[in-house]
């Protein structure tokens, strides 16, 4: 291995959660990272005096319209697009080279939909990667000054989304247990009473599996919709089970259909403990195999 290749190589883990971070997809964000090793190998290398900066640089222009693209595909996806889930459970793990895109939560992911393509980057590179406002200038095109309001604005727009980023593991895995039981009993009044009133439900099923082309609002429709699908399943006596996981890092459920993983479901909180927001992948292609 040359020595420029070893750079990269320990550099990639870092610019593939910077790119996961950006485009919440896994094929996305690698194809991004491999576009940045294509610039470097026909880079100048002895004008470059900090390569890790030069390659964060690098991997952000790509993201960034990387991102562009993917909004306007998204624009015609059916129904609701969500980020790809980072999934470990049983006899499954996360593949090494997104570990530390990991520590991004769902919740967030879905969240920074709402920022433009360079409140996102900058918001990524200084929260995310403690980057200095000199080199988040540098990624985005923009003046020092202007990249401190679109940290700024992004902060601000993150926190009137409703679901928390910053609740602890244990506080949603134990919400996300007294969820699953109080459906699965048909307790009614205790499931509605671990909703926000104004909780969201999103499912991706990309037109590849059944799931509502909008998103449900209010603890009602949420309900409803999922016990019809239960109940659906049940007379068409599908069998599947379901086990504890973990979803970039939060606790989910992972529903099998026979040895194929059918669904993952995972919720975010609000700031009185209540389920505000929760989000469904079926999507196969989004889905480990």
């Amino acid at each position: 291995m040359t020595a420029d290749l070893a750079l990269f190589e320990a550099e990639r883990p870092q610019l593939i959660a910077l790119c996961y971070r950006m485009l919440g997809e896994k094929a996305e964000a690698e194809d991004a990272v491999q576009d940045t090793w294509l610039r470097w190998e026909r880079a100048d290398r002895s004008e470059i005096e900090n390569p890790g900066a030069w390659l964060r640089r690098t991997a952000t222009r790509i993201a960034i319209d990387a991102l562009r693209s993917a909004r306007m595909r998204r624009e015609t996806y059916p129904g609701p697009w969500l980020p790809e889930p980072l999934v470990s459970a049983e006899g499954l793990t996360v593949e090494e080279s997104f570990a530390l895109a990991e520590e991004c939560e769902l919740a967030l992911l879905w969240a920074m939909e709402r920022l433009s393509e360079t409140e996102r980057a900058a918001f990524i590179l200084r929260e995310a990667f403690d980057a200095g406002y000199d080199e988040i200038s540098a990624a985005t095109g923009k003046s020092e000054a202007a990249c401190r309001q679109l940290v700024s604005r992004a902060h601000k727009r993150l926190q009137e989304t409703g679901p928390r980023f910053d609740a602890d593991p244990e506080e949603v895995s134990a919400l996300l247990q007294r969820f699953l039981a109080a459906s699965m009993a048909r307790d009614h009044e205790t499931v509605l009473s671990l909703f926000s009133p104004s909780a969201i439900a999103y499912t991706d099923g990309g037109k590849k599996a059944r799931a509502a082309l909008r998103p449900l609002c209010g603890p009602d429709e949420i309900m409803h919709v999922m016990w019809a699908v239960m109940d659906k399943q049940t007379r068409q006596k599908i069998s599947w089970s379901l086990e504890a996981g973990r979803a970039n890092g939060s606790p989910t459920i992972v529903r099998r259909v026979g040895d194929i993983i059918d669904m993952v479901l995972t919720i975010a909180p609000d700031a009185q403990g209540r389920i505000a927001w929760v989000y469904s992948m079926r999507n196969p292609d989004k889905l480990p195999r």
